[in-house]
């Protein structure tokens, strides 16, 4: 089990709350090598309309996606959960090369192994422009959330 990301499966909901989390900092690292190790060598992923698996093909498609989406900061909320499935909402903020700022909505679908690494990952996510003043995700980035910043059910969104 040198590979385990706990928390494993099953999940409870406390267990699933801090594997959204953990998924959430990883992400805000923005660390393209280091997230992909949280998903199995042969992980098969679905985001928007690019389909792809394996570990470097995550790496592949995040240094792409970080270098177009700049001061990228993202929040995860729990959605749902099963033994070892979970399935969250999401939103997160950029802006582009020109500088035009958007926020993006999302809904993934997670399904882990037994040593906690996602196996499969299926992500629907919509644009949306916003302005500058509108950003509501203001933190030091890259780098985990603050703890005292709110999430988004908190953010109304």
């Amino acid at each position: 089990m040198s590979d385990a990301r706990p928390p494993l499966p099953p999940f409870t909901r406390e267990t699933a709350i801090r594997k959204v989390r953990a998924a959430e900092d990883g992400w805000n690292g923005r660390d393209p090598h280091k997230v992909a190790l949280a998903y199995t060598p042969d992980s098969r992923w679905r985001n928007r309309s690019a389909i792809f698996s394996g570990r470097p093909a995550i790496v592949a498609f995040l240094t792409e996606k970080w270098a177009r989406e700049h001061e990228y900061r993202l929040i995860k909320e729990l959605w749902a959960f099963t033994e070892n499935r979970i399935a969250v909402r999401f939103a997160y903020e950029f802006h582009d090369a020109a500088g035009a700022w958007f926020r993006a909505y999302g809904n993934e679908n997670w399904e882990f192994d037994a040593n906690g690494l996602m196996q499969v990952r299926h992500a629907s996510i919509n644009d949306l422009a916003i302005t500058e003043s509108e950003r509501l995700f203001r933190w030091d980035a890259p780098g985990p959330r603050p703890d005292d910043h709110p999430g988004l059910t908190d953010l109304g969104l």
